[in-house]
């Protein structure tokens, strides 16, 4: 039998091209500023193209990301059927005993999108608002389910006919008091709030100095 994994693992999710891997991009540094030791696991269906991104951007050292081919559904790799991504953070924790946190991103799928608890600890769920500002009516059970949701790219939102206002408010009503977070990944705003969720979910900090 497989052992559960020991250290602190986030998911992920959310459709393609909602900003995930730039999330992660941007949330990496400023983990490491911290002295958290990391790790990444990536999810594509048929190549390693996140997880090349990621080495390619000198995030952190190549070894340290982990880049899995689902051959299926990615909602499979990280809901009915986890055991490759398990085996990959079992594999990550034997060669990095350091490591505080893994971070697990799924391949980008639909609204249904949903981790297993037994893959992650908590997962993050990333919408964009050029998805459209009815998009958090639908109640999709990525979005109602995750313990937090990651609003993307709320500067667009004048360009794409989206109202904020609107996203806010069918957010809000939908997420049934479970968090919402509004981010700009190109300056920064809204990180800060997704990093405190980090600290106080996974990694039992109260408060951080962000």
């Amino acid at each position: 039998m497989m052992e559960s994994p020991s250290v602190a693992r986030l998911g992920i999710g959310g459709p393609v091209g909602s900003g995930k891997t730039a999330l992660i991009e941007n949330l990496v540094p400023r983990l490491r500023e911290k002295e958290i030791e990391l790790a990444i696991v990536t999810n594509d269906l048929l190549t390693q193209q996140d997880a090349d991104r990621l080495k390619r951007g000198s995030l952190l050292p190549p070894d340290r990301i982990w880049g899995v081919e689902t051959g299926s559904c990615p909602h499979t790799a990280i809901r009915e059927d986890p055991s490759m991504n398990l085996l990959a953070i079992a594999d990550l924790e034997k060669r990095f005993p350091d490591l505080d946190l893994i971070l697990v991103e799924s391949g980008g799928d639909n609204l249904a999108s949903t981790f297993s608890y037994d893959l992650v600890d908590a997962y993050i769920f990333v919408l964009d608002v050029g998805a459209g500002d009815d998009i958090p009516s639908k109640r999709g059970p990525g979005f109602t389910q995750a313990d937090l949701v990651v609003i993307n790219k709320i500067d667009l939102a004048p360009y794409v006919g989206a109202d904020l206002k609107i996203i806010r408010e069918e957010a809000t009503a939908n997420r049934q008091g479970k968090p919402v977070i509004y981010t700009n990944c190109k300056t920064g705003e809204g990180l800060s709030s997704v990093m405190e969720f980090i600290f106080q979910t996974l990694l039992f900090v109260d408060s951080v100095s962000l």
